[in-house]
């Protein structure tokens, strides 16, 4: 049996907020952080986009594969 690493809430929000600032750089991560905030934001949408042409075990296969990171 494979045991997975689970991160707590804020290890996620540092990891995001280094992710943002090395795909945006610090101004544009501050950006896109405040634009989240400020509109109203439909999840849903932005999964069905993120996702869209991919199956079930595709993601999973994926999110597995950086569990065991």
């Amino acid at each position: 049996m494979e045991t997975m690493i689970t991160i707590d809430d804020a290890e996620v929000r540092f990891k995001g907020i280094v992710a943002l600032n090395e795909a945006l750089g610090p101004a544009g991560a501050l950006r896109f952080l405040t634009l989240l905030h400020r509109d109203r934001t439909d999840y849903v949408e932005i999964s069905r986009r993120l996702y869209e042409g991919q199956s079930i075990d595709d993601i999973f296969s994926r999110a597995r594969k950086q569990w065991q990171e």
